[in-house]
């Protein structure tokens, strides 16, 4: 601005017949040293510049300026008429000064609130340029100077050691909010510079990782396999003595073929292990991931636990996890569980006076509080604990152990075929029996020499080995970690997140799922529906009861609620934020009763809690009116059946109390059960008037409470509140049905809302059983005797009013009976039930971080839909690997039996060590990659669960497997003694024969091992895209070896009619593998013979 006004001035230098070239050069120069100040103002920030204040920044410029425009003058010459003209200019920008500091002193009431800056418009005199200098403001050097005050404290060390008198020195938790630059109220500013620095000066809430596995040691793990080793000590030695015999341009092809197919072998091993690392990795990862609740600019919101910072006010209840070092700011009955970091399972009370500090890894036992973050990450106890911990995610799964077993078994079979043939081999070559491709023996006792000697036991050995390599089936193991790490990607995308690996595997054998109704079954969409004070319904809402009951229940809700209302400035919609009951309920009573949140807590104090608890159904809290200190009132709420148990009396809507004798209480019976035959949830307010000698005070002069009065309480009044079935949820417990798994359903709910609910859901039908027998209350079966609980549990299909210990005490009865239990929990007393399950299911979004810890899955979005598919993808795991162990095995039989009979008859196999290295890398990993990621399929879904004793290997997997062998084995035998005279070939385009039809069948035989047991195996095919991508990227990778690494795979090519016989020969597995699935097959195990 100052420069604008300047130059208005400057404008009169000179005219157009006469311009002042001198002048404008020195208006030049006064520019040069404007932006000058800008290239310096750049390099140093401004900080300096603002410090001194706006108005100097401004002189500065000006100064700058009339240094260029304005020479010192000298004794010999004074200064004339156009540098007067300057002098004005100069004076203009100096006159600035005052309008600066107005507008400065305007500024100070917003510059804490927003970043403001002092902006310098410097337009040139032809005003074709401009350019802006931005300030920036003081505040958040002031809170990083603030905040690096605080750092260098020992904050970090008192609690850590819970130093109580440290903490006081430090002037209490108030003196260190402030310090922090952090309120109880309103918590931090949540912009993300102050984040930033926050993270900067303190770090993240993120602990150091054990080191991950590089690719190198993935190749390491492969070139650690034995037979490996041995067959690169082979091609080593394959490799110089051919290059001995037939020089270094003819000698090198055997050897490098084989370390070629062994690196490659290695490599794509080592890769696809790789991989699936990482994916694990990452996986794992997101479990770690929690919400946690903090409150910033005033306003309650979820945010990640890296994203915590030093100075947020975290609000903690019942089941969460704390996220960080901490100390408590306020709360109620607090009771942490430090197990993790102690070992002791008894609960620690935190409290502001006697132990204020809170652990991070800690979890919430008992109670809510606020607290305040002191460090975080590394900083904390837990970070320098989980530091000297190494995390080992290697350990097999169940089904990996049983494949370990089935691959020892068929590799000592595969390893006794290879000794048989390497004997035999010997024999022949030592007796001369063994001929070469002119019908010479190629062991002649007259000819003999060291290097003949060695070269020929080399290549047996090699042989026999391959054997072996190809006989072991060590694609089993990775066909589980496959099939395991792309069914865990699949089903995170259908809103499930594994958190322990063989919970994947575990869910294709469940029979019996015990469900939560509240959020699994139902949307968790709470609103009250209806309203209820004695008699009457209320269907005018507050204006027709007495202003005294309204105010009472204002104080019943506002006050004993775990909930919050945040109202921002700019909407007029309050945001509630809690538990959808605690949400539904403070959302009817702001927006139908008019209450004010924020004033009842303006004018009471809370005394005492008692929370919400899974096993009384209830929640209290004591409060004292602020301006009448003798005015205590106990407030409860809870199921209805519950709090009315508790009273002796109640109110109409003239607020006018009442006794509540026989007549009265049926009569609010009978409105508690109409509520819930109509699938509402009912939950009753109560309240009770104390005198001041209920309560006493302690020796510090603290409150005292240590139980709040639940007797003669007087009943304001009962609201149901509506949650509606999802709707996929019968539909979803009907595929359960068809699929032979049991559902049943366990609620804390009234016995009338639950068995609406399950009619509604489909787990109850009216053509039923015995539906009375089928629904039963927590109590009766906690009451029934063990003999009679054993006799009844399989009938039983809803159980209401139950707690965690009926849910457990259900789960152990059915897995007494041999059921395969899955369970799903979402609140902190579910941990039991969760870790006893065979697999416990947690729920992602209403689920407390105990229930998370203690469960193996996940369940996202809280649907009992997403159960149902976890159920599916479950079964869609074992059956890929019994997919993949068919066609390997069918593999190693035709293997096996082609090369000891080719080495019995003729002293040679006709596979060479290549070319089985070539089949093993197709059936190992290709094949367990194109297997491994078939998707489940509808007849999963109506096929019983499998059993946990039930055999990997099937009686229909054995009679697909021995039928395409015994085929293959058939053809390639006739090859091999009849192959010459056949098709007029020389053994080597024979030997090329066998090969390519031997790995031609083993493509078109992966078509038949996608379906087990349905006959059309190409169903679906088109949906999967990987498989189809494999098998072309085979069949390619087939005709170059054939057609045009002869001497690489050690083949000849081969004309059209002898290609079209091989496919023709591979074509003839799919009419096979259909017409061999009309045979039947019995019912007893045939693997039991086998031990498999």
């Amino acid at each position: 601005m100052a420069v604008d006004l300047a130059s208005a001035f400057l404008l009169g230098c000179g005219t157009p017949r006469r311009p002042l070239t001198k002048a404008l050069r020195r208006w030049r120069a006064a520019f040069a040293a404007v932006f000058s100040c800008k290239a310096l103002a750049g390099r140093w920030g401004f900080a300096e510049a603002l410090r001194r204040g706006p108005c100097h920044v401004a002189v500065d410029v000006g100064t700058a300026a009339s240094a260029a425009l304005f020479p010192a003058p000298t004794t010999a010459r004074s200064v004339g008429k156009s540098a007067r003209r300057w002098l004005t200019a100069f004076a203009v920008i100096r006159s600035c000064r005052a309008f600066l500091n107005v507008a400065r002193n305007r500024a100070t009431d917003i510059l804490h609130r927003r970043r403001s800056y002092v902006a310098l418009d410097i337009h040139a005199c032809d005003d074709q340029g401009a350019a802006t200098i931005a300030v920036p403001c003081a505040a958040t050097g002031a809170l990083e100077a603030k905040l690096s005050l605080a750092k260098q404290g020992r904050l970090v060390e008192v609690v850590k050691g819970k130093s109580v008198d440290g903490l006081r020195q430090l002037g209490g938790v108030e003196e260190i909010a402030a310090s922090l630059v952090s309120s109880m109220e309103t918590g931090i500013d949540g912009e993300s510079d102050s984040l930033l620095l926050r993270q900067k000066l303190f770090g993240s809430n993120t602990y150091k990782k054990p080191p991950t596995r590089g690719f190198v040691s993935f190749v390491w793990e492969a070139f650690k396999d034995p037979m490996l080793v041995i067959l690169l000590v082979c091609a080593a030695l394959s490799l110089g003595f051919g290059i001995k015999e037939h020089g270094i341009k003819e000698g090198w092809y055997d050897g490098v073929s084989i370390l070629v197919a062994v690196f490659l072998v290695v490599s794509v091993s080592a890769v696809s292990n790789f991989r699936q690392a990482r994916r694990f990795t990452k996986l794992s990862n997101e479990c770690g991931n929690i919400r946690v609740r903090v409150l910033r600019d005033g306003r309650l919101q979820e945010v990640s636990i890296f994203d915590v910072v030093v100075g947020d006010v975290v609000c903690l209840q019942i089941g969460d996890q704390v996220p960080a070092d901490g100390l408590f700011m306020d709360g109620h009955s607090l009771q942490v569980d430090e197990s993790s970091m102690t070992g002791e399972s008894d609960h620690v009370a935190v409290d502001a006076r006697r132990n204020p500090f809170i652990t991070s890894g800690t979890k919430i036992a008992d109670g809510y509080a606020r607290m305040l973050v002191t460090s975080v990450g590394m900083d904390t106890t837990w970070g320098e604990m989980m530091s000297s911990i190494s995390h080992d995610t290697n350990e097999p799964t169940p089904l990996q152990e049983r494949l370990q077993k089935l691959t020892s078994s068929i590799g000592k079979i595969g390893t006794a075929v290879a000794v048989l043939v390497l004997v035999v081999l010997l024999v022949r070559h030592f007796t001369g029996s063994t001929k070469d491709e002119n019908g010479n023996p190629k062991f002649d006792k007259n000819k003999v020499s060291f290097d003949s000697v060695l070269n020929a036991l080399v290549s047996i050995v090699s042989d026999a080995v391959t054997i072996v390599v190809v006989a072991i089936p060590e694609g089993l193991p990775l066909a589980v970690t496959l099939t395991l790490a792309y069914s865990m990607k699949r089903m995170m995308a259908d809103k499930a997140m594994v958190r322990k690996l063989p919970a994947c595997e575990t869910m294709g054998s469940v029979t019996t799922i015990c469900t939560d109704k509240t959020g699994t079954l139902t949307l968790n969409q709470m609103q009250v529906t209806k309203f209820w004070i004695g008699e009457e319904e209320v269907r005018n809402k507050s204006n027709t009861i007495n202003n005294g009951l309204v105010e009472l229940l204002h104080q019943g809700v506002g006050l004993n609620t775990t909930a919050s209302v945040y109202k921002s400035s700019s909407s007029s919609e309050p945001e509630f934020s809690g538990s959808p009951t605690e949400k539904a309920i403070l959302s009817w009573a702001v927006k139908e009763l008019g209450m004010d949140a924020e004033a009842q807590k303006r004018h009471w104090e809370i005394l005492h809690v008692e929370a919400f608890n899974s096993d009384k159904k209830r929640s209290g809290v004591m409060t004292r009116s602020k301006e009448d200190k003798h005015m205590i009132n106990v407030h409860w709420k809870g199921a209805a059946e519950m709090i009315l148990g508790m009273c002796s009396h109640y109110c109409n809507t003239d607020g006018i109390p009442k006794e509540l004798d026989a007549e009265k209480r049926t009569r609010a019976e009978q409105i508690i059960e109409g509520m819930a035959a109509s699938s509402l949830r009912c939950i009753a307010f109560a309240y009770k008037q104390l005198g001041i000698e209920n309560y006493s005070r302690n020796d510090d002069g603290q409150d005292d409470v240590h139980k709040l009065e639940d007797e003669k309480l007087t009943l304001l009044g009962l609201v149901g509140l509506k949650d509606p079935c999802r709707p996929g949820a019968r539909k979803a417990v009907e595929a359960c049905r068809d699929a032979g798994v049991a559902v049943k359903m366990i609620t804390g709910d009234n016995i009338f809302t639950a068995k609406s609910i399950a009619f509604e859901c489909g787990i109850l039908r009216a053509d039923d059983d015995d539906i009375d027998a089928a629904v039963v209350e927590g109590k009766t079966f906690r009451n029934y005797s063990e003999e009679r609980r054993m006799e009844v549990v399989d009938r039983i299909r809803v159980m209401a009013r139950s707690s965690p210990f009926d849910k457990l005490l259900m789960v152990q009865c059915l897995k007494r009976k041999n059921h395969v239990v899955a369970v799903t929990g979402d609140g902190t007393n579910d941990a039991p039930a969760l870790k006893e399950a065979d697999v416990g299911l947690s729920m992602g979004i209403q689920g407390t971080e105990v229930a998370k810890e203690s469960s193996d899955i996940v369940i996202l979005d809280d649907n009992f839909a997403s159960v149902s598919t976890v159920l599916l993808w479950g079964r869609c795991v074992y059956n890929n690997i019994q997919k993949f162990i068919q066609f390997q095995l069918t593999v190693n039989v035709a293997a096996l039996v082609i090369n000891f009979v080719a080495a019995v008859s003729s002293g040679k196999v006709p596979l060479t060590t290549v070319q089985l290295l070539w089949v093993n890398l197709i059936m190992d990993t290709l094949g367990a990659l194109a297997l491994a990621t078939e998707k489940p399929t509808k007849d999963l879904a109506k096929k019983p669960p499998v059993g946990r004793t039930a055999p990997l290997i099937t009686n229909v997997m054995w009679r697909n497997l021995l039928a395409q062998a015994l085929f293959q084995v058939a053809v390639l035998l006739v090859l091999q003694f009849r192959g010459e005279s056949i098709f007029g070939v020389n053994e080597k385009v024979k030997n090329t024969l066998i090969f390519n039809t031997f790995v031609l069948c083993q493509i078109f035989n992966e078509f038949n091992a996608r379906r087990l047991e349905k006959k059309n195996v190409f169903e679906g095919i088109h949906k999967n895209r990987l498989f189809l991508g494999i098998i072309a990227a085979t069949l390619i990778l087939q005709v170059l070896m054939v057609e045009f690494m002869k001497r690489f795979a050690d083949t000849e090519r081969l004309d059209w009619g002898q290609w079209g016989f091989c496919l023709g020969i591979a074509f003839l597995s799919w009419p096979i593998g259909w017409a061999i699935k009309w045979l039947p097959v019995g019912d007893k195990p045939i693997s039991k013979l086998f031990k498999f």
